[in-house]
């Protein structure tokens, strides 16, 4: 199932269960703990007070009540001593005991806050790579969907010298591919532009075809000042093939849809269709969806999922796209995002994910 990284209000999500980073007590507290009590309303402190408080690490559930999601998973993050105190291991099981209630309830969907990285002071971007790991590792054998809420940006960081060389090759892509787009032309000039009297266009005689016959029965396009410039006949009109082909024809002659293309090259990687949404980061039921339906059309999102699942290079992946009616554009930061990724064979898509959240994209997979 898939993994998604979002910034949003946790207490809002709809989903099985939300996870609470809750202190010893259960009792409620600051933060995302007090923000999930006061949407949750006071039965869930009633419930809380019934179950004798939380070890650090460990895991509880209870009722969500006014909340959107059925469950809340209580779970005791480590305080940060300065990373010598077992702080990492204690925050692994916080979200491998709380994912492991989520599945003996029966919960297809639950999502986390950043465990540990508020007032208990654990560096936001090592909690962070702690929850990636895990959750990751987790979903390797189970199918749940995984969300990670950020409430803010600041919760969030990607490598300095990967979103460096990513924002480079967004320069030398993206921005030249508008550098003479009409948005760029400074005012003055662009209303210079708009008042100039439209000039005819001109061509050198030399690279005109005259036509054969002077009395020549074809319309003529002419130029401005034909000293120095000729006319060129307009081509004539392509002659209708001697028996075109019927509709019926056509359509039982389509070429290889994306369904078909994606099954075939699973079978050339000697992939399982496990292994293949995984890596997509796909939901096993619209993973079916697509087995099932030769015809089906996927977003370009979830297209060029299943490219880097395949590790696709950039040419195979513009084909799969084809077949799905998308193309890669330089007029897309998203695309050149995932293009840069592609062309440097990293084909993570989890830290694909991570640089498209940091740079405000949408991510890749489906659920």
């Amino acid at each position: 199932m898939p993994f998604f990284i979002e910034r949003n209000d946790i207490t809002k999500k709809h989903c099985d269960a939300i996870v609470n980073a809750a202190n010893n007590s259960l009792l409620g507290g600051g933060g995302v703990d007090g923000a999930i009590h006061r949407a949750a309303g006071p039965q869930l402190l009633k419930e809380c007070e019934t179950l004798g408080g939380c070890e650090t690490g460990e895991a509880k559930i209870t009722g969500g009540y006014d909340l959107p999601a059925k469950y809340v998973i209580h779970t005791v993050g480590p305080v940060w001593r300065g990373g010598g105190h077992g702080e990492k291991e204690l925050l692994e099981n916080c979200y491998r005991n709380s994912l492991a209630l989520a599945k003996e309830y029966g919960c297809e969907s639950v999502a986390f806050p950043l465990i540990s990285a508020g007032v208990y002071g654990y560096p936001k971007a090592e909690a962070f790579r702690v929850a990636s790991d895990t959750i990751r590792a987790f979903l390797q054998e189970n199918d749940i969907a995984v969300t990670l809420v950020l409430f803010d940006r600041v919760s969030f960081e990607i490598s300095k010298d990967l979103g460096a060389r990513v924002r480079e090759y967004i320069d030398q892509t993206y921005v030249n591919a508008h550098s003479f787009s009409r948005s760029a032309i400074l005012p003055e000039a662009a209303h210079a532009a708009k008042d100039a009297p439209i000039k005819p266009r001109l061509r050198p005689a030399s690279v005109f075809r005259r036509p054969k016959k002077p009395d020549e029965a074809k319309e003529q396009r002419f130029y401005a000042d034909e000293s120095l410039f000729e006319a060129i006949p307009l081509p004539a009109a392509a002659e209708a093939p001697a028996k075109a082909l019927s509709l019926d024809n056509a359509l039982q002659n389509l070429d290889e849809s994306f369904s078909e293309m994606l099954l075939r090259k699973i079978d050339e990687k000697g992939m399982t269709d496990a292994q293949c949404y995984k890596r997509a980061n796909v939901d096993r039921k619209l993973f079916s969806k697509i087995r099932s339906d030769p015809q089906y059309r996927p977003s370009k999102a979830t297209a060029l999922s299943f490219a880097i699942a395949l590790e696709l290079p950039l040419s195979e992946t513009s084909d799969l796209l084809m077949k799905a009616g998308f193309a890669i554009s330089h007029s897309s930061k998203f695309d050149v995002i995932v293009e840069y990724f592609i062309l440097n064979r990293i084909y993570d898509i989890f830290r694909i994910n991570e640089t498209l959240f940091a740079m405000d994209q949408p991510l890749l997979g489906k659920y």
